[in-house]
């Protein structure tokens, strides 16, 4: 049963939700009637529709929401799918952007936006709280449009001028208007929308008449008395008047201060003197109108406003001066000259009842003096006069205000450290003046520029001289004294030797033959600085050593000098050569040594391996040359080839070879000198096969002793051979004997 009710109630809710999920607002439309441009008055009815799906058949509930310009102006919940909103007598304020909203359930939908325009606006009503009124008096004015809505700005108009502007968030007004006319005046209003402001303003108002009456009763009277001639010292009376003294204000003023206040008639009495002369006015104020009368009064002087006289105008401390106060009598009749006393003051305080004084100028003295002068009760007193003694100026100091450098421009100051200014400085040049200047105010210098100077000691010559009270009481400056900065002079770069082993030390050093110390020197290397090569020493050289130098060192070195003159110079390069180390040039030599060694063998090893091959095909072709043996030795014979070579003298080479028999007495080697037998013989035509006997065992001995090879033309190698045979035939027979 339970479960049956739960299925139950799930159910609903799924139904419901369905229902809820079914719904659909399918168009919302706005409409307005009659028009949406209507006149101002104009019933307007503003109809929303709304067109809904659902798939069951059911009555729903419809929130409509009237909105003008986003702002909700009318809401209405209803069972019908139509709402209508009715506005009896629409207004400008009326005007705007409309649209209708629509809520079911969870679904929203919104209309397009409409546009109503209402055109026209209401005649304001002015109504004044009295339409007559004293002059100043205030005039209360209401301006109502009551029929408009919204918040207007309401303007107010005096003779079609227009005199006022007031805000109201309303349709009605009450403000004050003032005049200060005394006459007839028209009153009317207009208003605007504020909200519509392009809707213009709307037709003025009716036209009020307001009458101003003149406040003759508040005008004032003036009298002062005794008339006539006023002299200074005389009382005079002065009274001001009114004939209806209600609810008003009484001011007797002159220029713009005021001499008395009163709500009634009153006199005012006192002593006048010359500066009283002038227009004296009585006002009487009743709200914002004024009524005044005026009256001129001429005060003669009784004696002239005292004048303070310093001799001499100008004084230094331990001068004398002296200080007169004097007068004219102006209305004789009243007054003498002896009539007058003077008294004198200095700074507030009376210092002499009499007209002169006398004193010498100190600090002390120093102040702002004045002087008194009084007759008939009457006192004048001077213009303040300052008396400041001057302070005579003290020696002056020269001083340099920049670094002084030999050749170069530099500037003096001279500077007193007392002197009442202006102070006139003079530069001078051994005794000579070159420069002036003024200095009138305490934040002024004198500075002189100085062109240059040549040496060092010049700067002693300067001086300087100060006066401010005439050059007769000048005085002098000690001499100039400022440190000198003089230039380095060209630097000279020196270095023991121009070539120098490779590894050893190399010392250069730079000279300079002027300068200040310090001095910064720098040395360079082929336009390459030399780090860390700069020194700042307190001397005219300085030394810079490159270790172990290199051979990638070798070039042309230079040096740089500067000082504080911030003036470099440079010196003329020097050539710097680097040579190989001792042990490298004796490794060099003993590698030569042992590549000539290497090349003389080889050399010796390719002529014998050239010269072997042919000395066998010349052993070939030697020909045996029998000797006669001596007695007792055996018989030897030697063969010796001779090969000359010739050179014809137009330089074509000749050969010419010669087979030359000699015989030796014995088989030996021995140097005897051989027997009459071995001579050589004419020779005879033998032939060149002929054989030649031999009895004897024959030791055959083939010395070479000489040979040369030359290329030779073909026809002379054929005759050499051929006087070779004919000289080993003849050799043949001459040994054989006769036959």
């Amino acid at each position: 049963m339970s479960v049956c009710l739960l299925w139950l109630g799930l159910s609903a809710l799924w139904q419901a939700a369905d229902i809820h999920a079914a719904v659909t607002i399918d168009q919302v439309t706005l409409t307005v009637l009659p028009a949406s441009n209507v006149e101002s008055g104009t019933e307007v009815i503003f109809r929303c529709e709304a067109s809904v799906s659902q798939s069951l058949s059911q009555s729903l509930t419809y929130s409509f929401r009237l909105l003008q310009d986003d702002q909700v102006v009318y809401a209405e919940n209803i069972s019908a799918s139509v709402m209508e909103h009715s506005l009896s007598s629409v207004r400008v304020s009326n005007s705007g952007h409309y649209k209708c909203s629509v809520h079911i359930y969870n679904k929203h939908k919104m209309s397009d936006v409409l546009s109503l325009s209402v055109t026209g606006l209401q005649i304001p009503t002015l109504k004044v709280k009295s339409d007559i009124v004293s002059e100043g008096e205030d005039i209360i004015a209401t301006c109502s449009a009551s029929e408009e809505i919204g918040s207007l700005v309401f303007y107010f108009y005096e003779n079609d001028l227009e005199v006022k502007r007031v805000k109201s968030n309303g349709n009605s007004v009450k403000t004050i208007l003032t005049t200060q006319k005394v006459t007839e005046i028209y009153l009317r209003c207009a208003y605007i929308v504020m909200m519509h402001s392009n809707a213009g303003f709307s037709n003025k108002s009716n036209m009020v008449k307001v009458i101003v009456r003149d406040l003759d009763a508040i005008t004032p009277q003036i009298s002062i008395s005794p008339k006539g001639n006023v002299v200074e010292g005389d009382r005079v009376q002065i009274t001001c008047m009114v004939k209806y003294p209600s609810d008003l204000e009484l001011y007797l003023t002159k220029n713009i201060t005021i001499l008395h206040k009163s709500h009634t008639t009153f006199t005012k009495s006192l002593v006048v003197r010359a500066e009283d002369s002038g227009d004296y006015v009585c006002k009487a104020e009743k709200g914002s109108v004024q009524k005044k009368a005026v009256y001129t009064l001429h005060v003669a002087e009784l004696f002239s406003k005292p004048i303070l006289r310093m001799s001499p105008e100008e004084v230094f401390e331990g001068d004398r001066f002296n200080l007169t106060c004097s007068s004219n009598v102006t209305s004789s009749v009243k007054i003498g000259k002896a009539d007058i006393k003077y008294v004198l003051l200095k700074d507030g305080g009376r210092i002499k009842e009499d007209a002169e004084y006398e004193d010498t100028a100190s600090p002390a003295t120093n102040g702002k003096y004045y002087c008194m002068a009084m007759a008939k009760e009457v006192n004048k007193t001077s213009s303040p006069h300052d008396v400041k003694a001057k302070v005579p100026v003290s020696a002056p100091v020269i001083c340099a205000v920049d670094e002084v450098i030999v050749g170069k421009p530099f500037r003096v100051s001279c500077e007193a450290e007392s002197g009442t200014l202006p102070i006139n400085y003079t530069l001078l040049k051994t005794h000579v003046p070159v420069a002036h200047r003024t200095v009138v105010t305490a934040a002024d210098r004198a500075i002189f520029n100085v062109t240059f100077i040549s040496f060092p000691e010049d700067i002693n010559t300067f001086t300087c001289r100060a006066y401010n009270r005439g050059s007769s009481f000048s005085r002098t400056s000690e001499p100039l004294t400022s440190p000198v900065i003089v230039p380095v002079s060209r630097p000279v770069l020196e270095t023991k030797e121009d070539t120098i082993s490779e590894g050893s030390d190399l010392t250069l050093i730079c000279r300079v033959q002027q300068g200040t110390y310090p001095i910064t020197f720098t040395w360079y290397h082929n336009r390459v600085i030399l780090r860390p090569s700069i020194k700042e020493v307190r001397s005219s050289e300085g030394r810079h050593v490159i270790k172990a130098i290199k051979r990638e060192q070798r070039g042309n070195y230079y040096c740089e000098a500067s000082n504080y003159a911030s003036e470099t110079k440079e010196s003329d390069p020097a050539k710097i050569d680097v040579s190989l180390a001792l042990w490298k040039q004796a490794v060099i030599g003993l590698l030569c040594i042992l590549l000539l060694v290497a090349i003389v063998i080889v050399l010796i090893f390719f002529c014998k391996r050239v010269s072997h091959p042919r000395r066998r095909k010349q052993e070939t072709e030697l020909s045996v040359k029998p000797s006669r043996p001596k007695s007792g030795d055996p018989m030897r014979i030697s063969l010796t080839l001779d090969i000359e070579d010739n050179t014809v003298l137009n330089g074509t080479p000749g050969v010419m070879g010669r087979n030359v028999w000699s015989g030796n007495a014995s088989g030996s080697d021995s140097d005897d000198p051989p027997d009459e037998d071995s001579k050589l013989v004419q020779p005879q035509e033998v032939g060149l096969c002929r054989e030649v006997p031999v009895t004897k065992s024959i030791e055959h001995h083939y010395s070479v002793q000489h040979t040369e090879v030359q290329v030779s033309t073909p026809g002379v190698l054929e005759q050499a051979d051929g006087q070779a045979a004919l000289e080993y035939a003849q050799l043949n027979n001459s040994e054989q004997g006769p036959a």
